[in-house]
């Protein structure tokens, strides 16, 4: 993603020759606030501040309830770790827990379920998923509205993931598991504190829109040196430079006449369709960036490219990590674990995308 977005910024030079204009249209908040995301986020992980979350897990032995804790863990976290953090945190879990158990049979169905909870848990806050933390800073939408425009999808989901789960069981309800779980090495760190401040403080920067948003980033980025600064080397900054290439691929579309006017013709109306497909080409942040400019519903924008990510795993970035976690656990395995993910994930997919269409007509 980070070649494409990199080679379609290289062209948009070719299409129109940078300018001042360049260096205004670039969301230079928005990429301040996924950098601020990123650093706590990964301090998140490396102090493992779920680890409550994860004890509570071990006192489940029955593979439904397990399965649907690891499930709605993944649904739930990922509304405030972003859908990408959950992954990282539950899926490994998962893998472990089911191995060790000797339930691998299982894994595939509920860590391609644990893909969907991302996608559809994350989806209800501004903040769940990089393309809603761009969508909701650019069309500025209040917080409470944005909530309670993405709950019916969000809790649909939830009562469809339910539903999945009892299928995946049907002839095996009461299966049950026997793992020791001592050897998992999940401590807390001593820094947890520290990073959840810095997460509250991210928080209310996005939510408040405060003009103030540097200031945070400074904040954030002096206390993380403070407190440890050898995290910087483990952020993911391929998402960062990802989102700055697109800017800059977008604004040159933008300045070019012909194009904007024929993407302003092809998208108006259509925005939930073309988030959909495009997010099948190039990824569903890519392609809020790119129909933004283009879009006359925020809604039908925002629903389609958090819908898109069940299509394929190209669709979301997310999807792209969880397969990466799952053959490296198991070489050579990449072509079954995209059966199952594809049978599954387009399953729940046409089940949604029409409730998910009728409501893009309810604007924000």
């Amino acid at each position: 993603m980070l070649t494409v977005s990199a080679a379609a910024a290289a062209a948009a030079v070719f299409i129109t020759p940078p300018s001042p204009r360049l260096l205004r249209d670039i969301d230079w908040r928005t990429l301040g606030t996924l950098l601020m995301m990123l650093c706590v986020l990964e301090g998140f992980k490396q102090e493992n501040v779920l680890y409550p979350l994860v004890r509570l897990s071990l006192k489940t032995k029955n593979m439904v309830k397990l399965s649907l804790f690891y499930i709605f863990g993944v649904f739930f976290s990922s509304m405030f770790v972003t859908n990408d953090v959950s992954l990282m945190i539950f899926v490994p879990l998962t893998i472990f827990t089911f191995r060790g158990g000797g339930k691998e049979e299982y894994i595939l169905p509920v860590i391609t379920m644990e893909n969907i909870a991302a996608i559809r848990g994350s989806l209800l806050m501004p903040f769940g998923s990089p393309q809603n933390l761009f969508l909701f800073s650019r069309f500025g939408i209040k917080a409470d509205r944005f909530i309670l425009h993405m709950l019916p999808l969000c809790a649909g989901s939830a009562v469809l993931l339910v539903i999945f789960v009892l299928v995946l069981y049907r002839r095996r309800l009461h299966e049950q598991i026997d793992f020791d779980h001592s050897q998992l090495d999940l401590q807390p760190g001593g820094k947890r504190l520290v990073y959840l401040g810095l997460f509250v403080l991210v928080i209310l920067t996005i939510v408040s829109r405060t003009q103030l948003w540097w200031a945070a980033v400074i904040i954030v980025v002096a206390v993380i040196a403070a407190a440890d600064r050898r995290l910087f080397l483990k952020v993911d900054y391929v998402l960062l430079f990802t989102f700055l290439f697109f800017f800059i691929f977008s604004s040159s579309v933008t300045a070019n006449q012909g194009i904007a006017d024929f993407l302003g013709k092809a998208v108006a109306g259509r925005e939930y369709w073309w988030a959909i497909g495009l997010s099948q080409i190039i990824s569903n942040v890519p392609a809020s960036i790119v129909l933004y400019p283009f879009s006359q519903s925020n809604a039908g924008l925002i629903y389609g490219a958090d819908t898109a990510g069940l299509c394929s795993l190209i669709g979301s970035l997310a999807s792209v990590i969880n397969y990466r976690i799952y053959v490296r656990e198991y070489p050579g395995q990449g072509k079954r674990f995209i059966k199952v993910f594809t049978l599954i994930s387009w399953a729940f997919f046409a089940i949604v995308v029409i409730p998910g269409l009728l409501l893009s007509a309810w604007e924000m």
